[in-house]
């Protein structure tokens, strides 16, 4: 389903965690949308950030703030006065949560709470969504997807401080937001790929890394499965759900966003699929796998999404990759990384109009 991309021209949109990989491509669509886009995080995550490169701040109403910090969150909201929240601000790593649990849950639980907080004390938003992960269930290791019913029960301190996002979520849409008629959604998000992601830990950045440093790629868990789609594919759910729910709120919901079984795939063919679209002398090994618990296997069931809504994955896994490696060569050969990607932006929404037809 395509929602009309004109519903955002000239909305009051509040995005946290907007200088990060995801947030950054987000602001750079809302802006394409004619929006008028506040945004609220810590400083980029990452040296070099996608959202420096791509001079995001050029384009919108950009603040520095830390999501703990309430009284700054609450002074910035109260000041921009949103109609559209896009909570997106959160310590994301599975790793960095082992090693510094109680940031992560201070980061990912009481900044739901603050920003849930700014919402219910307003009078101006009437569409919130909240951006999760596939890993708030409880992990079985099942061969099947888990769908929106499932136990949430995350093992990791990041899973788990995710899984407590969702419940506060839905605490606060039980208890105050109902009756004020906001409409409110969480977005369980599979792994996530694309152009201008530099974090650590992080199969696609360690990828390039390598890549650009002439050395081998080391893959921790080659045989590990994760249900890997493109940053625009979430984008574009996220964008959709919150236009329809804010004109009728029956489409406010919890909801899987991930690929198709055929892009649930092991992460050394994603690595297979890097090295073949990079196109030089390059290969993967297998590295030391030893560290903290991670899932062998995670599949997410969407049959919710594409009921309800119509949706269809756009970009296969092959796509997907050969995409996303076109970015950092065009990043790594000093191109306008800006252009790129409002040139995929534009395939993206080209080829959603293909599907469509």
């Amino acid at each position: 389903m395509q929602f009309d991309f004109s519903f955002y021209k000239g909305r009051k949109v509040f995005v946290t965690g907007h200088t990060g990989f995801m947030g950054s491509w987000l602001c750079r669509i809302l802006v394409n949308l004619g929006a008028d886009v506040t945004g609220y995080a810590l400083t980029p995550p990452t040296v070099p950030s996608l959202f420096e490169l791509a001079h995001i701040k050029n384009d919108i109403n950009s603040v520095i703030g830390d999501i703990r910090d309430f009284d700054r969150l609450k002074t910035v909201f109260d000041e921009t006065q949103p109609e559209i929240v896009f909570h997106l601000a959160a310590q994301p790593i599975v790793r960095e949560g082992y090693k510094n649990p109680a940031v992560t849950y201070e980061t990912n639980v009481m900044g739901t709470v603050n920003i849930l907080e700014c919402i219910r004390t307003s009078n101006c938003v009437k569409s919130f969504i909240n951006v999760t992960t596939d890993k708030v269930y409880k992990n079985r290791e099942w061969q099947w997807g888990y769908r929106e019913n499932e136990e949430l029960n995350g093992f990791d301190p990041y899973s788990n401080s995710k899984s407590c996002s969702e419940l506060v979520t839905q605490s606060y849409k039980d208890s105050f937001l109902n009756t004020k008629g906001i409409a409110v959604s969480t977005m369980r998000v599979g792994n996530i790929i694309g152009g201008g992601d530099f974090a650590k830990e992080r199969i696609i950045p360690d990828c390039v890394r390598a890549a650009i440093g002439g050395k081998d790629i080391v893959i921790r868990n080659p045989i590990s499965i994760r249900p890997y789609q493109h940053v625009l594919e979430a984008v574009y759910v996220y964008l959709m759900i919150c236009a329809m729910q804010y004109d009728n709120v029956k489409y406010a919901n919890s909801y899987n966003v991930g690929p198709d079984d055929d892009s649930c795939i092991p992460t050394g063919l994603l690595a297979d699929l890097f090295v073949k679209y990079w196109d030089s002398d390059i290969k993967w090994v297998k590295g030391n796998s030893d560290g903290p618990h991670e899932a062998n296997i995670l599949k997410l069931d969407c049959s919710l999404l594409k009921s309800t809504l119509g949706w269809k994955k756009i970009w296969n896994i092959e796509k997907t990759v050969k995409k996303t490696v076109e970015w950092y060569k065009c990043y790594i050969q000093n191109g306008d990384v800006k252009k790129e990607m409002d040139r995929q932006i534009t395939d993206y929404i080209e080829d959603i109009k293909r599907h469509i037809c």
